[in-house]
């Protein structure tokens, strides 16, 4: 669960303007460690744009960003990793063709030295590394040598995790983690996100699903229309309270549970 401690992430005043278009209005958040934070609201409501304004893609109009109580400037997605954030996007972005390994280090494969000066990958540190990963900090017992094109769609998903565990994060942002999976692939995901929770990693969750945000999530921020509908506790609600809160309206006598 989460602690009471500074938040790992924390921003304040955060605006994004398109031209005229205002995605994203004052908006102030915080993500504390070892938590499942859960990011609703309907289509349009800027949970995308402030993801992407999160991890670099976009440049915020206003506002802060801080990371373990220090201002940030994030400038792209490489400059997110090098602060401890990793993402996970719907879509997963993986190559049927190549292995789960290859996938997991694609951009990133390392490297030895063949005769003293002729680079090469180092395709056996790639496979140990890989299987570490998911055996020892997913609890998935997986061939690192398998070719992605014959997984499952919860298997797939592990993998996408994996992919972002090589850079050691501290905060790890999925969209739509189980979108469009199986019943038993969703629980296998389920229970990853928790381990990853219970390995002090915390999670940023975009999910249209409320089944699964009250199963996972310590909280739920909600926006709307790029306003901040407001930051409850999941214990402190219910089903009716959060569509409420994602129609507009807050549960006022709650909120300062958050």
């Amino acid at each position: 669960m989460a602690s009471d401690s500074t938040p790992l992430v924390e921003v304040r005043g955060l605006s994004k303007n398109f031209g005229n278009i205002q995605a994203l209005n004052d908006v102030d958040f915080d993500l504390k460690e070892g938590e499942v934070h859960g990011l609703l609201g309907d289509n349009g409501s800027g949970k995308s744009t402030f993801v992407k304004v999160l991890v670099g893609i976009h440049d915020p109009t206003a506002g802060e960003i801080f990371i373990r109580g220090e201002p940030v400037k994030i400038s792209g997605p490489k400059d997110a990793r090098s602060h401890g954030i990793a993402t996970v996007y719907q879509d997963l972005a993986l190559v049927d063709e190549l292995s789960l390994a290859q996938n997991m280090f694609l951009g990133r494969m390392p490297h030895k030295s063949v005769a003293g000066v002729i680079p090469a990958v180092d395709y056996k540190q790639m496979r140990e590394r890989a299987e570490e990963i998911l055996s020892e900090r997913l609890n998935i017992h997986l061939d690192p040598t398998t070719k992605v094109e014959s997984l499952s769609g919860g298997e797939r998903q592990a993998v996408a995790i994996a992919r972002a565990l090589v850079t050691d994060p501290d905060i790890l942002i999925m969209d739509e983690p189980t979108s469009a999976l199986s019943a038993d692939s969703t629980e296998r995901v389920q229970e990853l996100i928790k381990t990853l929770q219970s390995n002090g990693i915390a999670v940023l969750m975009i999910s249209h699903d409320l089944n699964e945000v009250f199963d996972l999530t310590d909280r739920i921020t909600v926006l709307d229309n790029g306003d901040l509908v407001g930051t409850i506790r999941t214990e402190d609600v219910v089903e009716d309270d959060v569509l409420g809160m994602m129609m507009g309206s807050m549960p006022t006598e709650k909120a300062p549970s958050a």
